[in-house]
């Protein structure tokens, strides 16, 4: 019994896998560029911010050089629980600085959602809202293809998201190689196929009378999953613009990596009890394979403690019981399609950085990391799952000063 309860796991994993590997092959092309509309929407830029002294600064200037009208977008920042200077620095750039004092409700869910409170309270009403991060950069088009996306009738687009900071440690090479991969190989794969994608935290646009309506109600540790489940579950599907892009710091060290995961996973997993079976079930009423999919996303957490638990106990069974005593699926298959399978897990990347022209020889050499960084998900999925429960929001703490100039010069 036990045997088949270990073999079907197996080969539900490998279906999982092979789905998705699938899928990835439609991210393998782009569509050219469309035709840009005239500037006509309004947008209201939300900035979440948490003791950023150092970094929103830049961030200010960077959104002063948007080509887009100035009269058609200001800048709100939320100064959220701050204790340092960021709000002076906001104001000396002539932006918005929103103050919000709450030291019960910490985290950026509760400060999006009160700063919505206060944007709608406001005699002006904007088309668009968009929501960055205080250590983010726009490129100067980022406007240009949100105003393009909602002219067409999307409600919820996602940017872009990339790393600002690639070359400056093996860990901000690591998180870079696995957003050219997210944004290309699962992101536009599922654009192309006109499928819904979820939301990165930043770089995000709403509809304003889709938020109204809705409401933000995303408070756990990870909004923007959160968020997501919400929009696919009422129906509303976000798209993914290619090219509007954002550049997002990386942490440099393994340790602040380790915990700004730690919460991604502990987030993820109350958000995969909240929507995974709601979801699973309307895919099936609805025989949507647009919900089947996001339903998948949402559990995938669980995937991937599945899959530890199962690799622990085979090789448990070798080193401590003289076996193997478990019969393994690939006992059935050739050599060559285990090696295959492996090899194919690996090259994806390798695939996927080619495909955004990657030219950074530090970042090609750091990929002798990325095995670490890849198993090192495994823990820190399985100490999330007993600690779950955690609400508190842990702050990664933002201090590598780039401007959009010199990203953009280094790039080319």
């Amino acid at each position: 019994m036990l045997q088949g309860i270990f073999m079907t796991l197996q080969v539900l994993l490998a279906v999982i896998g092979v789905y998705q590997f699938g899928f990835a092959l439609f991210g393998l092309y782009k569509r050219k560029k469309e035709k840009s509309f005239e500037p006509q929407k309004s947008f209201a830029i939300l900035v979440a911010a948490h003791n950023e002294e150092e970094v929103i600064g830049a961030l200010m200037e960077n959104l002063k050089k948007l080509r887009y009208p100035k009269e058609l977008y200001d800048v709100f920042v939320i100064c959220d629980n701050c204790t340092d200077q960021t709000a002076d620095i906001v104001r000396q750039h002539g932006w918005n600085a929103c103050v919000r004092v709450n030291p019960n409700l910490r985290g950026k869910g509760y400060a999006i959602e009160w700063m919505l409170e206060e944007l709608w309270k406001l005699d002006r009403e904007y088309d668009g809202i968009v929501m960055l991060d205080a250590d983010n950069l726009a490129h100067p088009d980022f406007l240009i293809g949100m105003n393009d996306d909602l002219c067409k009738g999307a409600k919820v687009i996602q940017g872009y998201i990339d790393t600002k900071n690639p070359n400056d440690s093996w860990i901000t090479a690591a998180y870079g190689i696995s957003y050219w991969y997210i944004n290309r190989l699962w992101q536009l794969s599922r654009h192309n196929l006109n499928m819904a994608n979820f939301l990165g935290g930043t770089g995000m646009c709403f509809d304003n009378k889709l938020l109204k309506d809705m409401g933000w109600g995303a408070t756990s540790l990870v909004e923007d999953l959160e968020f997501t489940m919400r929009c696919v579950k009422r129906g509303v599907y976000p798209k993914f613009n290619y090219h509007a892009k954002i550049y997002d710091e990386k942490p440099l060290t393994f340790k602040a990596s380790s915990v700004q995961r730690l919460r991604w996973m502990q987030g993820h997993f109350t958000v995969a009890r909240k929507y995974f079976f709601p979801l699973l079930w309307q895919s099936i009423r609805d025989r949507s394979i647009v919900k089947f999919d996001m339903a998948l996303y949402a559990v995938n957490v669980y995937i991937v403690l599945l899959t530890l638990l199962l690799t622990a106990v085979l090789y448990g069974d070798i080193a401590l019981f003289n076996g193997p005593h478990i019969v393994t699926m690939y006992s059935f298959l050739p050599l060559w399609v285990a090696a295959g399978a492996i090899l194919a897990q690996v090259a994806v990347f390798f695939v996927a950085m080619i495909l955004e022209n990657v030219k950074s020889w530090k970042v090609y050499a750091y990929m002798l990391l990325f095995p670490i960084y890849l198993l090192s998900w495994f823990p820190i999925t399985f100490y999330a799952f007993f600690t779950q429960n955690n609400k508190q929001w842990s702050h990664t703490k933002h201090t590598r000063v780039v401007r959009i100039d010199e990203m953009q010069s280094e790039q080319s």
